[in-house]
C-alpha cells in the first residue's frame, strides 16, 4: 500500500486496527513510534546495483492500556513526516515486534489494516544459475494423453 492510499483510508475511518497475518489483532493500545523513509542501496548477486525506498511505520505497545491512536492523529504524524523528511508516495513497510522484529507489507480489508507477509527473492536468477521453475504435471494426466489403446497400432 502506498502512503496516499493509507491517508485516504484514514480520512474515512473512525478507528484504527492492525491485523497480523495469523488473524490476531495488534493490541488496541499500540503506538506508531516511527514514520520514516528507509533507503536501501545494495548490489544483488548478479552484480546489479539497486536502490529501494519505502516508508517505514514502527508499531509498538507499552503498558498504557488506555492509549488509543486515532486515525486523524496518524494522518498528522504522516503529514509531518512527509514535510520534514521529504517523503514521497512510497510503498509502506510495517515493523512490529514478535519473537523478533518482523517486517510486513500493508493492505486493508475494508475494516482493518492487514500486516501482510513479505518474502525474500533472488533478483538476478538469470545470473546466478537458478533454473527456471519446471511445470508441475500429474502423471495420470500425462499417461492418459500419451498412452496407447489396444489395437490402435501405436505399439
Amino acid at each position: 500500500m502506498r502512503l496516499s492510499k493509507i491517508k485516504e483510508i484514514l480520512g474515512k475511518s473512525e478507528t484504527l486496527a492492525f491485523e497480523l497475518p495469523n488473524g490476531e489483532l495488534v493490541p488496541r493500545h499500540f503506538h506508531v513510534t516511527e514514520v520514516g523513509k528507509v533507503t536501501k542501496n545494495f548490489i544483488d548477486c548478479g552484480g546489479t546495483v539497486r536502490k529501494e525506498e519505502v516508508v517505514n511505520f514502527q508499531l509498538w505497545q507499552a503498558d498504557d492500556y488506555d492509549h488509543r491512536l486515532h486515525p486523524e492523529k496518524l494522518v498528522h504524524i504522516i503529514e509531518l513526516s512527509e514535510k520534514v523528511l521529504g517523503i514521497g508516495d512510497l510503498e509502506i513497510e510495517v515493523e512490529y515486534q514478535g519473537d523478533t522484529i518482523g517486517k510486513f507489507g500493508l493492505d486493508h480489508d475494508g475494516s482493518n489494516f492487514l500486516l501482510t507477509t513479505k518474502q525474500t527473492d533472488c533478483l538476478a536468477k538469470d545470473n546466478c544459475g537458478i533454473p527456471a521453475a519446471k511445470p508441475k504435471l500429474k502423471l495420470s494426466e500425462i499417461q492418459a494423453a500419451t498412452s496407447c489403446a489396444p489395437g490402435s497400432g501405436c505399439c
